[in-house]
Parts: structure tokens; C-alpha cells; sequence
């Protein structure tokens, strides 16, 4: 991950995204995010809207078919993911250069809407880092470890202060002058 650049983007779908399966047979999601900052202007006492940001996105995996899911066209979507730029050449022979969000989490915005969340299967339990193997702490893409067999909870040493909840407080803690602490 280092060198990339990380961002993280509020605003609203411009379409329903689009899925589609590679020739390798990985699934990729692609949409729009419009995001358009709103001011205050305390001379007209109203919002005032700026120039709207249009950012490509594209993900991949089980990201993408629960984005193709649960996603549609006026969604307010808050995404994160890694920044990229590419350059082509137009049809007109003109240089052009696109930027492209690859988004690695995704959630609808909650700010003017409520949502129902259902915990998709199919990872051994695992809910956390990335669905689709291949980035951050996984870089082999290995599938996640199933669970660990259970052990018995040890008991702390009667002398650790912390075992009572964190207090630091014990019955004997102010009975008995144990002298210098030792470090």
C-alpha cells in the first residue's frame, strides 16, 4: 500500500452500477459517485452548491456483487478506496487523463435514510479487511482461517491488580504497606 493514495468520497450514485465478469471470471462492479460540496452564505442566509466532482469507481470480487445488490441510481454512499490516474489517448487524437477510485469499503449513508444489513457467508465468519483477498494484509489472497478451537479462560495471578475490571483496586490494597514498589 505505500505510494498509494487513499481518499474517501461522500456523495451520490449517478446510476445503478454495473456488473460485470471478466474473461478470468472475476466479478467487477463500475459506477459513478457525484459529490458536490455545499457552503453557507451568510450575506443570502441560504446553501449554495460548488462545483460537482465526478469520480469513477470500480470494484471487484464479492464487493462487487453486493455493491451490484445492495446500490442503486440517487444512493448516498460514503467510499474509500485507492486513487488512481490513467492516460489515454480520444478518439480526436487528444491526450486525456482519467481518474479512477478503486473502492475497498463501501456503506450508504445513513445521514437521510435508514438501511437493513445482512451479513453476507461464505468467509468462514470472517468479517473484517478486504472481501476480495488480493490487498492489505492479505497479499497472497489466501482464504481467511477458520475459527480457533476453543481454550479455558485462565485465571489472572492473585497479585495482578488489573483482574478486578481494570479498577487497579483491591480488598488488600491499603491493608497492608508492602514497602518500595519494585521496577
Amino acid at each position: 500500500m505505500a505510494g498509494e493514495t487513499v481518499i474517501t468520497i461522500i456523495g451520490n450514485l449517478t446510476a445503478d452500477p454495473e456488473l460485470r465478469t471478466l474473461s478470468d471470471g472475476n466479478p467487477v462492479a463500475s459506477f459513478t459517485i457525484a459529490s458536490t460540496p455545499r457552503t453557507y452564505n451568510r450575506r443570502t442566509q441560504q446553501y449554495e452548491d460548488g462545483t460537482a466532482l465526478f469520480l469513477r469507481c470500480s470494484a471487484w470480487n464479492d464487493l462487487a456483487r453486493h455493491i451490484s445488490q445492495s446500490c442503486s441510481k440517487g444512493m448516498r454512499v460514503v467510499a474509500q478506496g485507492r486513487l488512481s490516474q490513467h492516460s489515454y489517448q480520444a478518439h480526436d487524437g487528444s491526450n486525456r487523463t482519467v481518474m479512477e477510485l478503486t473502492v475497498d469499503e463501501i456503506v450508504t449513508s445513513l445521514r437521510y435514510a435508514t438501511a437493513q444489513v445482512t451479513k453476507q457467508g461464505g468467509h468462514n465468519g470472517y468479517q473484517g479487511g478486504s472481501t476480495y483477498g488480493s490487498t492489505y494484509g492479505n497479499p497472497a489472497g489466501n482464504p481467511p482461517v477458520g475459527p480457533r478451537p476453543a481454550t479455558a479462560p485462565s485465571q489472572p495471578p492473585a497479585t495482578d491488580p488489573w483482574a478486578n475490571g481494570g479498577s487497579g483496586y483491591t480488598p488488600d490494597t491499603f491493608t497492608t504497606d508492602a514497602g518500595e514498589p519494585e521496577f
